[in-house]
């Protein structure tokens, strides 16, 4: 299997060249063009699977020539822009370009890898196909129940409104549905509703014809074209304003869209699929989230508990973990040692699966022994667990004492318990406790 091909067009020092041997060491095959006036006919000769584009940035549309001249001849290649100067309307500009990401400099090497794994790499914004016979790790009641469901409403065609805390596999359960659906051989398109400003909602969703502002160089088609035949996934769809849900709304229920200055009415044929972190009846009680929406979406219904309310399936998830980090790393890692996965049992997880895989790489990465001890995890992890050994163990003192020390401030006392905020809240109801009330 041939290593993915990344072209990195610079304009003078953006971005930086060692961002070229950070990513050959990761195994991709980058090739570093100096400038961006050979970039096309490098392209034709090369085909990459991703370009890199450095921008200077001095004006909104600097840089973006060569977008829309890529454009020109291919839709779909994945490209990212790495500006030194910023502005919304160069965002704005960039991304209505064409442009699949955005990075200013000076930027996280972590966030712009996500992007190339999980975003540009994957056609259409789409995660790893799951393959045939996966399912979500666990072997609790909950999950089974889980699993179960999904294999059901992967069978029909209904909207699924997945909820539960960040973290805790929201875009897998999208993934798999498409994967074990009809659709699975045509587009699974993800959308960040959370980082859509209202200015692009329109742009970026139904996408535009050649002229319809200032920019537009050519056709684009929007996300939910692009998904047509398949799956359109709208991630964290609460985050989204009234206006851009009003829009969202009227493509899902007429089932057709017109293009950002087009007269053309477009039919869509896509099943649509949506998650939030937040609960949607109390969005609609605050008015934060339109009631119409929510009831076209939530015909069938997952919910996704949090780790900590799962605890039997971290052995399952451990091992998981452990199979697919040997063999990334090339390790033969065995296991954890009692301590080890009695801290990890011990431990809460507010940020759920993805926290507990995050720190297996990171204990992964540095690893010298055949079975990890808890000396091995991360140094941050072992302080957390040392400062929760003075923590009251019956449940209600440990929150009083959580609430006392931060002056009520529940996002304070959330954050020490290592609680989402809604957690904190069932808990206070479930023992009584409010502000005017004493410890007991």
């Amino acid at each position: 299997m041939r290593s993915q091909q990344i072209m990195i067009a610079r304009e003078g020092e953006v971005p930086r060249e060692d961002l070229r041997d950070q990513l050959m060491r990761l195994e991709y095959d980058v090739t570093l063009l100096p400038t961006h006036s050979h970039a096309i006919s490098s392209i034709h000769k090369k085909n990459p699977d991703l370009i890199i584009i450095g921008s200077k940035g001095q004006h909104p549309f600097e840089g973006l020539q060569l977008v829309e001249e890529i454009r020109a001849f291919d839709q779909k290649i994945p490209l990212i822009l790495i500006t030194e100067q910023s502005s919304e309307a160069r965002a704005v500009a960039a991304l209505r370009s064409g442009v699949d990401d955005y990075f200013k400099v000076p930027f996280s090497f972590q966030d712009l890898l996500a992007s190339i794994k999980f975003r540009a790499l994957n056609s259409e914004n789409r995660p790893a196909a799951a393959p045939e016979g996966q399912k979500m790790v666990g072997e609790s009641k909950p999950m089974e129940e889980i699993n179960g469901f999904i294999q059901k409403v992967a069978a029909t065609d209904s909207t699924v409104l997945i909820t539960g805390e960040t973290g805790t596999g929201k875009e897998l359960v999208a993934s798999l549905i498409h994967e074990k659906s009809r659709r699975r051989a045509k587009p699974f398109v993800c959308v960040n509703c959370a980082a859509m400003p209202d200015t692009l909602v329109e742009s970026e969703m139904f996408g535009y014809e050649r002229g319809a502002f200032t920019g537009a160089f050519s056709f684009r088609p929007g996300k939910f074209e692009a998904a047509n035949g398949g799956t359109v996934f709208l991630d964290e769809i609460s985050d989204m304003t009234p206006f851009a849900q009003a829009k969202m709304l009227r493509a899902i229920e007429s089932k057709e869209m017109y293009r950002l200055g087009g007269r053309k009415v477009i039919p869509l044929d896509v099943r649509v699929t949506a998650a939030t972190n937040k609960d949607p009846e109390e969005l609609i009680s605050e008015g934060k989230f339109r009631e119409d929406l929510y009831y076209r979406l939530n015909i069938a219904r997952i919910h996704l508990p949090p780790l900590r309310e799962r605890k039997e399936d971290i052995h399952r998830l451990i091992a998981h973990g452990i199979e697919k980090f040997n063999r990334k790393y090339g390790r033969n890692i065995q296991g954890l040692s009692d301590e080890a996965m009695f801290s990890l049992m011990r431990y809460d997880w507010p940020g759920n699966v993805r926290e507990l895989m995050n720190l297996l790489e990171a204990t992964f990465i540095n690893l010298p022994h055949k079975r990890i001890a808890f000396a091995d995890l991360p140094k941050l992890f072992q302080q957390k667990m040392k400062e929760t050994e003075n923590v009251p163990q019956h449940e209600r003192k440990q929150i009083l004492s959580a609430l006392l020390e931060t002056k009520w401030n529940k996002t304070e006392a959330a954050r020490k318990l290592q609680w989402s905020r809604m957690t904190l809240y069932r808990k206070m109801t479930k023992y009584k406790i409010s502000e005017g009330r004493q410890p007991e």
